[in-house]
């Protein structure tokens, strides 16, 4: 299956939680998803809020994770065998964390794109450097110490610096230098300090059951 490219507003009110998807219009509280509330979109939406089944539930929380940080089932479950193998810490945790370290998800994180979509669009265009060699791996999994930088230049630029000025707070994992357009990942992110709208067991839970 390709990657959805319709109203990403439907897909929030089809989960009924704000995914990130609309950058300020998210931050303005202008979304569909803001002005008429949880509903599913469709003329028959109020009526289809029924009681969920353990498998619905969990495909939901499936699908909400992986449209917030764009992430197709092949490299998912990909991610998912990586996670199960960690001892420190759960699986949903240490998958959480793996969607985390994706370079498109730090450049969105550290201010320098209003959505995931508009950052892994940056990473791709080339626009974006990894300790200071250009990447266009937007999957790409940054370690403790990476910095990552909007390329000197880059025709984004103007678009970079809009977007610093909607960022509340830089993630403790990570710093941020806003007027050089750069950042840094510090450490991996803890479970605590990673604010998604999504019960990550309940997605562990379904592909357990494979």
């Amino acid at each position: 299956m390709g990657r959805y490219t319709g109203p990403v507003e439907k897909l929030e009110r089809r989960e009924g939680v704000d995914l990130g998807l609309k950058g300020e219009r998210s931050l303005l509280g202008k979304t569909a998803l803001a002005r008429r509330g949880p509903v599913p979109p469709g003329e028959h939406g109020m009526r289809r809020r029924n009681k969920q089944s353990i498998y619905a539930t969990q495909l939901r929380e499936t699908q909400k994770l992986k449209l917030m940080y764009g992430v197709r089932e092949k490299q998912f479950r990909r991610y998912l065998v990586i996670a199960s193998r960690r001892r420190d810490v759960t699986t949903g945790a240490a998958l959480l964390e793996i969607l985390e370290r994706r370079l498109d998800n730090v450049v969105y994180r550290i201010g320098l794109a209003n959505t995931r979509a508009q950052a892994r669009q940056f990473v791709s265009h080339g626009h974006i450097l990894v300790d200071g060699v250009r990447c266009n791996i937007g999957s790409r999994l940054l370690e403790a110490g990476n910095t990552v930088a909007l390329q000197t230049g880059s025709a984004v630029e103007p678009i970079a610096r809009e977007a610093t000025q909607s960022l509340g707070r830089v993630e403790r994992w990570l710093e941020a230098d806003l007027d050089a357009l750069r950042g840094r990942v510090v450490r991996a992110p803890n479970r605590d300090e990673i604010t998604v709208p999504v019960d990550e067991q309940q997605v562990i839970e379904r592909y357990s059951r494979r």
